[in-house]
């Protein structure tokens, strides 16, 4: 594993780096006009860098009182499993602490085999004997 210093920051990534660090993953393309609004309509963001670059993000939306939705989380590929992940979310687990009341719902859809990760944060598996199956639509 190498060691990085990278630096956390509060703020929302440019459109186009969001776009990058998106089609890095493989999750697309998405015209810069979109990225900017999703961002700009986002309760939280979380970035990291290294050296200037963005490599790795994560950001909340929602209603901002009852429902949050972890979005995005999204790790470069050369900088996956160095704990970086980890970072974003202990990030959003701080926000949520204060931003979320008793009684709000926070949901996230995960990658296929990635919801042990979640898991470790109280996320729960559905369907389960509670809950249904999560389900969601492309447009």
């Amino acid at each position: 594993m190498r060691k990085h210093n990278y630096t956390v920051e509060l703020t929302k990534p440019t459109a186009a780096e969001f776009v990058h660090l998106r089609q890095e993953v493989g999750w697309g393309e998405l015209p810069l006009d979109l990225a900017q609004a999703a961002l700009e309509q986002s309760l939280f963001h979380v970035a990291i860098r290294m050296q200037g670059e963005l490599i790795a993000m994560a950001r909340v939306i929602g209603d901002g009182a009852l429902f949050f939705y972890i979005q995005d989380v999204i790790v470069a590929p050369s900088y996956q499993k160095q704990g970086l992940g980890a970072v974003l979310m202990e990030q959003i687990q701080g926000y949520l602490a204060t931003a979320a009341s008793k009684g709000a719902t926070v949901g996230l859809l995960s990658a296929k085999g990635k919801e042990p990760f979640y898991q470790r944060y109280g996320y729960l598996l559905r369907p389960s004997e509670q809950l249904g199956a999560g389900m969601c639509a492309f447009i």
